[in-house]
């Protein structure tokens, strides 16, 4: 073919746009692979702030980006996490931005029972290192709680068994937190209610939790395995049982919880007694009481009566004492008599020294020395009254020169309120005050003048010389 035929050969293709030729690759891939399953190994994991999760889908010869949008991870079952193998299931479909196809996932699983079990290990790993599981950690189950606070699903087999056990064991008040036991929400339902119930105070309040499922696969109880329920758990100051699934299902919250029970029924039969058994345990212990109580009183009427039989009769305890109350009896009449004649003889001797000579002459020297003595102190005492008189008579006079009469008696006026405070200044008064004026030989009474010229007149009857004028 010549070189003109080429040029008109290309010249009959449909000339297309980037953006259409984008376009129909685009259709073309999703028409061709309307759904596809992929099973392969999570490499990059990024969740957006919008919610839609970006991740790598890998094995040993390809790569495939793969989108996820926001409703749909909210339906995931597990975390995705980097070297996790999964089954991913949607369509492909391209990006124009970048030229480059990708898988829009619409459902995820994890590839198997082994993934799921190995994504466990490394989480109870993580939460045994911190702590969460250990002995000393876990709280006693009360004997009789009042109140018991039960997270489950409202709806079910659950919640009825553990009623229907609590009822026939020991009937008490439940609390039902509804929450989902399945699904992408049932993780933080479940940590909200144990949260909830710890945040309750007063008599609302229960005394023990009993978080419970029925049994199911790995995949069911895969939200009480999650790292927000182990930690709500772990964190509860009320005393935890753990119900989740069957005897041979364990999940993270049983090593996190105070107790862990092999099924529901079970976690009522841990959180109460039998109020039958109870009650004949209080009537046995009550029987075996007063028995003992009996046999106890009996046990010391026995030993009491063999001790009295052991005791001396009355008229022996009597006999020695009743000796010693005679000789001494007899010995206090000879003691009497020998007293008295000691006692005579002292007064007789006391006696001869109390003649009247003897006074007299006691009496004599006493007023000697008391003359004596007198004499010495008359001119102390008249020295001393003295000296106290001069120094007496100084202060007297100082206070005469220091009070305030001298000053009246030089023909100065003290004015005084009604209330007795003394006027120190005009300034002080107003027109109309009351005022006392107390002179040299009397007091009187005076009202300021209003006009404060003086023109007013003083009461009273004039004298010779003429008008005295207002004192102010």
């Amino acid at each position: 073919m010549s070189d003109a035929a080429a040029v008109t050969a290309q010249s009959n293709l449909p000339e297309l746009s980037v953006s259409e030729l984008a376009q129909a690759v685009k259709r073309t891939m999703e028409t061709t692979f309307d759904r596809v399953r992929v099973r392969g190994e999570l490499g990059r994991v990024l969740i957006a702030k919008s919610g839609h999760l970006y991740v790598d889908l890998k094995d040993e010869g390809a790569t495939i980006s793969t989108v996820m949008w926001k409703a749909n991870v909210q339906q995931l079952s597990f975390k995705p996490e980097e070297g996790l193998e999964v089954v991913a299931e949607g369509r492909l479909s391209t990006y124009p931005g970048r030229s480059q196809y990708q898988l829009i996932c619409e459902r995820m699983a994890p590839a198997g029972v082994g993934a799921l079990l190995a994504q466990l290990e490394k989480l109870k790993a993580k939460l045994q290192g911190e702590g969460l599981f250990a002995r000393e950690r876990k709280k006693a189950i009360p004997y009789l709680p009042r109140t018991i606070g039960v997270v489950t699903s409202p709806t079910g087999a659950v919640i009825r068994d553990i009623l229907h056990r609590l009822r026939e064991r020991f009937p008490c008040r439940v609390i039902v937190w509804p929450v989902l036991v399945q699904g992408p929400e049932a993780a933080g339902q479940v940590a909200r209610a144990i949260k909830g119930f710890n945040a309750i105070e007063g008599a609302n309040r229960p005394d023990v939790l009993i978080v419970a499922r029925g049994g199911g696969s790995i995949e069911d109880l895969w939200a009480f395995n999650e790292e927000i329920v182990v930690r709500a758990a772990a964190a509860s100051d009320i005393p935890l049982i753990s119900a989740v699934g069957h005897e041979t299902d364990t999940t993270l919250i049983d090593y996190a919880s105070d107790h862990r029970a092999p099924t529901p029924t079970a976690a009522a039969e841990k959180a109460v007694p039998v109020r039958a058994e109870l009650i004949e345990r209080v009537t046995s212990a009550d029987g075996r009481l007063k028995n003992g109580l009996v046999r106890g009183l009996e046990r010391r009427r026995t030993e009491l009566r063999a001790a009295a039989a052991k005791l001396p009769r009355l008229e022996m305890l009597f006999q020695i004492p009743q000796q010693r109350y005679d000789r001494a009896a007899e010995r206090l009449n000879a003691a009497l008599v020998s007293n008295t004649r000691a006692a005579q003889s002292k007064l007789d001797r006391v006696a001869a020294r109390l003649r009247p000579e003897a006074l007299g002459q006691d009496i004599v020297r006493r007023r000697e020395h008391l003359a004596r003595t007198s004499a010495r102190l008359q001119p102390a005492i008249k020295r001393t009254l003295d000296s106290h008189k001069k120094h007496l008579e100084g202060a007297t006079r100082m206070l005469e020169s220091l009070s305030h009469k001298s000053v009246l008696q030089r023909g100065f006026v003290m004015v005084q309120r009604d209330d007795g405070s003394l006027v120190r200044a005009a300034k002080d008064l107003n027109a109309g005050d009351v005022v006392n004026l107390t002179f040299a030989d009397e007091q009187k009474k005076a009202v300021i003048d209003p006009a404060g010229d003086g023109s007013s007149k003083p009461r009273g009857k004039g004298k010779p010389g003429g008008d005295q004028g207002s004192l102010f």
